[in-house]
């Protein structure tokens, strides 16, 4: 299937989705359309394991929302617009399968709120973040004043969010908001090896970890904990876990099939 605004290559169970709008990568409501699909086809795709998503060239990941096509839309317009962006976002965010953000240059207002929602974010030390809407007359509509608190605390969210400020990668890294910073040239080599040290781990697992983790931040803590312990008992009923205590026992690596 061809794509407007995406390249998609797949590789030994890992699909790198590159944003293809270079140089500055803008988010328009083709790309959120195209992303949603993906995502879709992703979670039904036995096959694959991991996602990693960047941007084509080195100046940006995302530089936001295509304001081009956003500048004449009407409230209403625009909701629809946002609609889109959200359906996407959660749904990459609610994924059963590890995503991880590439974040090669500018991260801003849109571009943010998409490596947001990925469940890791590496950065290369030329990469910029920042929420500006704020300084556009408008607040963040893709999420971002939602799970930027949930990952950075609400006294660095606020910060960021009320002055619209940019940050480097090593403030980023500080915050909270990336889990690591690596030179330019080596990013997508670094998405790889975790990418291969995620696809060592059991499939089953890894849905019910996520589930737990995106499901009981919405919770309050006795129903959170209710929440995991059924997620656990679901990983445990697995062939998966009957091997990995067996390779334990016999001490050697597990052969985990994703049963």
């Amino acid at each position: 299937m061809s794509y407007q605004t995406i390249t998609l290559v797949k590789e030994a169970g890992v699909v790198t989705l590159t944003i293809n709008r270079p140089p500055l990568n803008p988010l328009n409501s083709q790309f959120f359309r195209e992303l949603d699909r993906v995502v879709a086809e992703i979670g039904g795709d036995q096959e694959v394991r991991v996602l990693i998503i960047t941007g084509a060239g080195e100046k940006a990941f995302a530089a936001g929302a295509d304001v081009t096509e956003m500048v004449d839309l009407t409230p209403l317009e625009m909701y629809d617009f946002c609609r889109l962006s959200l359906a996407a976002y959660n749904r990459l965010e609610n994924l059963d399968k590890p995503t991880i953000a590439a974040v090669n240059g500018l991260a801003l207002g849109g571009g943010c709120e998409l490596a947001l929602a990925c469940d890791f974010r590496l950065a290369a030390e030329t990469a910029r973040f920042a929420l500006p809407e704020i300084n556009l007359g408008i607040i963040p509509g893709g999420g971002g004043t939602q799970r930027l608190p949930r990952l950075i605390g609400t006294a660095r969210a606020r910060e960021l969010l009320f002055l619209g400020e940019m940050i480097d990668a090593a403030t980023a890294r500080e915050y909270g908001l990336v889990n690591r910073v690596v030179p330019g040239n080596a990013l997508l080599s670094e998405a790889g090896k975790l990418a291969e040290k995620l696809l060592a781990k059991p499939p089953v697992a890894q849905r019910m970890l996520k589930m737990a983790l995106n499901n009981g931040m919405n919770m309050d803590l006795p129903a959170a904990l209710l929440f995991e312990l059924e997620s656990f008992l679901l990983a445990f009923g697995s062939a998966d876990r009957v091997e990995g205590f067996r390779a334990l026992l016999e001490k050697r690596k597990p052969e985990f099939k994703g049963k």
